[in-house]
């Protein structure tokens, strides 16, 4: 079978990429952080991550073009060069960072902000905003953590533009463009590590479809829900995350 997987664990991973993207069309992100590390129980971890990469990189692509019109550009314009330095410095720092080290600190200040979100909607804590300033240090960061790791950096980007006050459809379209210009990068990285056999794109082909029925779903659900859930649903994703990485 493709990457010596049976055909139940290709069943299980297509009902992993199914519900991983489900969350994604919800929430506008998500998918690498719920995905990737389901999928590492039925499938080597490297695997994983470049498989993933491509299913997300034709998700941006469509996305990107569909919603363009949607795009926040002043915040793509000052988050993209950032974020894609970002992943430069992440290749190069790959092998002298202690990455458990960053991870512990990802998880930690992910949890933090979640909870201070939760609690702001649910007993009226006052609102922070951010400056466009911070969109440098943030893009870079979360370049360089999604490389590192595969992901979670992102989720920078994602508390970024939420206390730029950016809503829920604008969100997630300039989010679509940033990470599709950065998912290029790192899929050449990949390439260029090797990462991409028959087998690794023939398991992508099969999964494409899953992929695309659950961003659909995932849509059509988040298209019901006020801002207000959108916020609330925002901070529990953000909670599991960083709970998943101080676990990791």
């Amino acid at each position: 079978m493709l990457e010596g997987l049976t055909a139940v664990q290709i069943a299980i991973s297509a009902c992993i990429v199914f519900g991983a993207f489900v969350v994604r069309g919800m929430s506008g992100f998500g998918a690498g952080m719920i995905g990737i590390p389901l999928l590492a129980f039925v499938m080597p971890v490297h695997t994983a991550i470049a498989m993933f990469g491509l299913l997300v990189l034709f998700l941006f692509a469509f996305l990107s073009i569909r919603d363009w019109g949607e795009v926040v550009k002043d915040e793509l314009r000052r988050l993209m060069l950032p974020t894609l330095l970002g992943v430069v410095a992440g290749v190069v720092l790959f092998s002298y960072l202690d990455s458990r080290l960053l991870v512990k600190l990802l998880g930690g200040f992910l949890i933090a902000y979640s909870l201070y979100a939760l609690a702001m909607h649910t007993i009226g804590l006052p609102e922070i905003t951010c400056s466009p300033r911070w969109a440098a240090p943030v893009g870079f960061t979360g370049g360089v953590i999604d490389t590192l790791f595969g992901g979670g950096g992102g989720t920078l980007v994602v508390i970024y533009l939420h206390l730029r006050k950016v809503g829920r459809i604008p969100f997630r379209a300039t989010v679509a463009v940033l990470w599709l210009a950065e998912m290029i990068a790192r899929i050449l990285g990949y390439g260029a590590a090797g990462s991409y056999t028959t087998d690794t794109l023939l398991l992508c082909a099969i999964l494409l479809p899953l992929m695309a029925a659950g961003s659909w779903v995932g849509e059509r659900l988040g298209n019901r829900i006020s801002q207000e859930t959108f916020s609330r649903l925002l901070a529990l994703l953000l909670l599991l995350t960083g709970t998943g990485l101080l676990l990791k």
